[in-house]
């Protein structure tokens, strides 16, 4: 208490030399205001080029609600075709996707390679193995059933290269 005691007695006489430092403190404090409001006009006007008459006059807060209205809408649309994706997937697997062709002479007497071994799989090693027989006078088509890629009747040793020309291509 004392050091401010001694201040107060100092200053008394000193009138002159005191409202000098005061006038010189004020006129620093009305610079660095005069400063401050530059400053702030400076970043109002930013903050009013910012948020309004961007893109044909839209505010800022306008279009960020469209990009994020269009943004859920895009998520919705990928969610869509992501489900239609696994819904075509699933139907694919079933659809033939595996084919093997032999073709061979089956009679001497048959001049080219007119007969065939057909088989025809899906993804899971389904479907079924079709052979034409081409003959001078007559021709016989048979068909054999195939699951997971085998039969249940007797195969040729023609329908046996053609399902496994079909399974090579499955693999």
């Amino acid at each position: 208490m004392q050091p401010f005691l001694d201040l107060i007695f100092f200053v008394e006489g000193e009138t002159g030399i005191v409202l000098v430092i005061a006038l010189g403190i004020l006129l620093l404090s009305l610079l660095l205001h005069l400063f401050q409001l530059w400053q702030l006009a400076r970043l109002n006007k930013r903050y009013k080029r910012l948020l309004g008459g961007l893109s044909g006059g839209k505010r800022l807060e306008e279009i960020l609600l469209t990009y994020f209205a269009n943004g859920q809408s895009a998520l919705a649309e990928v969610k869509g075709l992501k489900n239609k994706y696994q819904e075509l997937e699933g139907q694919v697997e079933c659809c033939v996707q595996n084919i093997g062709v032999v073709r061979y002479n089956a009679f001497p007497d048959a001049a080219g390679d007119l007969s065939f071994a057909l088989a025809l799989l899906d993804g899971k090693g389904d479907g079924v193995v079709l052979s034409s027989l081409y003959g001078r006078n007559e021709s016989r088509i048979y068909g054999k059933p195939i699951l997971r890629g085998t039969s249940t009747y007797h195969l040729t040793a023609e329908e046996r290269t053609a399902l496994g020309k079909a399974r090579q291509k499955g693999q």
